[in-house]
Protein backbone atom coordinates (compact mmCIF):
# COMPACT_ATOMS: atom_id res chain seq x y z
CA UNK A 1 0.00 0.00 0.00
CA UNK A 2 1.33 3.33 -0.66
CA UNK A 3 -0.02 6.95 1.07
CA UNK A 4 0.16 10.36 -1.12
CA UNK A 5 0.41 13.54 1.81
CA UNK A 6 -1.08 16.69 -0.20
CA UNK A 7 -1.18 20.39 0.07
CA UNK A 8 -1.66 23.57 -2.15
CA UNK A 9 1.06 24.42 0.02
CA UNK A 10 4.02 22.03 -0.92
CA UNK A 11 4.39 18.65 -3.40
CA UNK A 12 3.27 15.45 -2.92
CA UNK A 13 4.38 13.51 -0.32
CA UNK A 14 4.75 9.52 -0.94
CA UNK A 15 4.97 7.26 1.44
CA UNK A 16 5.19 3.14 1.95
CA UNK A 17 1.51 2.66 4.10
CA UNK A 18 3.00 0.92 7.12
CA UNK A 19 5.00 4.45 8.06
CA UNK A 20 2.85 6.56 6.90
CA UNK A 21 0.48 4.70 9.55
CA UNK A 22 2.87 4.92 11.86
CA UNK A 23 3.57 8.91 11.47
CA UNK A 24 -0.15 9.37 11.26
CA UNK A 25 -0.77 7.14 14.78
CA UNK A 26 2.07 9.24 15.92
CA UNK A 27 0.20 12.74 15.09
CA UNK A 28 -2.94 11.52 17.09
CA UNK A 29 -4.69 9.94 13.86
CA UNK A 30 -6.54 7.11 13.56
CA UNK A 31 -4.53 5.89 10.83
CA UNK A 32 -7.11 5.49 8.61
CA UNK A 33 -6.43 6.27 4.62
CA UNK A 34 -7.98 8.42 3.25
CA UNK A 35 -8.29 11.02 5.90
CA UNK A 36 -7.56 14.79 6.15
CA UNK A 37 -6.68 17.90 8.73
CA UNK A 38 -7.77 20.83 8.49
CA UNK A 39 -5.28 23.62 8.91
CA UNK A 40 -5.84 24.64 12.68
CA UNK A 41 -5.05 21.34 13.38
CA UNK A 42 -1.62 21.09 11.78
CA UNK A 43 0.67 22.84 14.91
CA UNK A 44 -0.75 20.35 17.16
CA UNK A 45 -0.13 17.53 15.20
CA UNK A 46 3.18 18.15 13.88
CA UNK A 47 4.06 19.17 17.39
CA UNK A 48 2.73 15.55 18.77
CA UNK A 49 4.69 14.03 15.46
CA UNK A 50 8.27 15.54 17.26
CA UNK A 51 7.46 14.73 20.33
CA UNK A 52 6.70 10.90 18.90
CA UNK A 53 9.85 10.70 16.50
CA UNK A 54 12.06 11.98 19.74
CA UNK A 55 10.56 9.40 21.92
CA UNK A 56 10.62 6.43 19.23
CA UNK A 57 14.69 7.24 18.68
CA UNK A 58 16.29 5.17 16.39
CA UNK A 59 13.47 3.07 15.24
CA UNK A 60 13.52 1.66 12.44
CA UNK A 61 10.49 0.23 10.19
CA UNK A 62 11.08 -2.57 7.34
CA UNK A 63 9.30 -1.79 4.43
CA UNK A 64 11.59 -3.77 2.27
CA UNK A 65 11.16 -7.82 2.28
CA UNK A 66 14.37 -8.90 1.07
CA UNK A 67 16.40 -5.97 2.68
CA UNK A 68 20.02 -7.24 3.45
CA UNK A 69 21.91 -6.02 6.76
CA UNK A 70 24.61 -4.28 4.72
CA UNK A 71 22.05 -1.82 3.59
CA UNK A 72 21.71 0.93 5.42
CA UNK A 73 18.78 1.29 7.81
CA UNK A 74 16.23 4.37 7.46
CA UNK A 75 15.06 5.74 10.76
CA UNK A 76 11.65 6.41 11.03
CA UNK A 77 12.79 10.13 11.46
CA UNK A 78 14.66 10.30 8.60
CA UNK A 79 11.33 9.09 6.54
CA UNK A 80 9.35 11.78 8.91
CA UNK A 81 11.60 14.49 7.52
CA UNK A 82 9.61 15.16 4.03
CA UNK A 83 6.38 15.34 5.76
CA UNK A 84 7.42 17.22 8.44
CA UNK A 85 8.51 19.95 5.46
CA UNK A 86 4.84 19.63 4.38
CA UNK A 87 2.99 19.96 7.55
CA UNK A 88 5.13 23.25 8.11
CA UNK A 89 4.38 24.52 5.13
CA UNK A 90 0.44 23.78 5.12
CA UNK A 91 0.46 25.44 8.55
CA UNK A 92 2.59 28.78 7.41
CA UNK A 93 0.02 29.11 4.35
CA UNK A 94 -3.12 28.33 5.94
CA UNK A 95 -4.12 24.96 3.85
CA UNK A 96 -5.28 22.05 4.46
CA UNK A 97 -3.48 18.57 4.32
CA UNK A 98 -5.08 14.72 3.63
CA UNK A 99 -4.18 11.97 2.65
CA UNK A 100 -5.02 8.91 0.25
Amino acid sequence: MIVTFKTKAYPDIIMFGKVAKRLLALMGHSGTVPGAMLSDDIEAARSRLLAGLEESGDEVITVEPEQSEREPKVTLSQRAFPLLELLAEAERRGHDVYWE
